[in-house]
């Protein structure tokens, strides 16, 4: 009898154990994150699972926004996981396009960088049209000045994303880490019993 409970709590502290480490982990270090639209394609897929490296910029108190140590700052082309401005409990993914202090300004879908035409390779446009600023901020935007601290962020998607020309700026305190490698995909699209999944894409690195 005496054995039987003590390998219960073994089994017990086992998992305890094991749910403090993976605690841990997801609280500093990496965390999981699904793509659930097509605004990155065709960088990220719809179906694709990756990893994000939570001490890429910012060490946070569990479970809050609140930054306690900055290890660094998101660059021009960092593709980042942050948490959406408009509904903090939701987590949102985009490349970011400009950051404190560059003047930003959108003319005809081409985004201009410090008054430099950005050459962007990820970039990827799937309408034609051009729609005039006074219409929306989709194709022509600014210039605007990006402030201290925050980030202009947008999908590679271009005319299928919701980002900072609609809603506006990333804050540092808001971001969660860099996006790191595919470690799945799931295709929602087969064409047969073995393209559920995508194995060409697993084990990319995201650039």
């Amino acid at each position: 009898m005496e054995g039987k409970k003590s390998k219960t709590r073994e089994y017990i502290e086992s998992l305890i154990i094991a749910a403090i480490i993976a605690f841990f982990v997801r609280s500093f270090f990496i965390q999981a994150f699904k793509i659930p639209s097509s605004s990155m394609e065709p960088t990220l897929l719809i179906g694709d699972h990756l990893l994000v490296n939570r001490l890429s910029y910012v060490v946070k108190v569990p479970f809050t926004d609140i930054v306690f140590l900055n290890l660094g700052e998101p660059e021009r082309g960092d593709v980042i996981v942050f948490r959406y401005p408009l509904d903090k409990d939701k987590d949102f993914i985009k490349r970011v396009i400009a950051k404190g202090g560059d003047i930003l300004e959108i003319k005809d879908k081409q985004v201009y960088i410090n008054g430099k035409k950005v050459e962007d390779r990820h970039a990827h446009f799937s309408d034609n049209t051009i729609i005039p600023g006074y219409a929306s901020p989709k194709d022509n935007l600014g210039p605007i000045v990006v402030p201290k601290g925050s980030f202009f962020v947008m999908g590679d998607n271009r005319d299928r994303s919701l980002d900072s020309r609609f809603w506006g700026f990333v804050e540092r305190e808001h971001l969660v880490g860099k996006a790191l490698i595919l470690y799945f995909s799931w295709n929602n699209k087969p064409q047969g019993v073995l393209d559920y999944i995508r194995w060409n894409r697993i084990g990319r690195l995201i650039r």
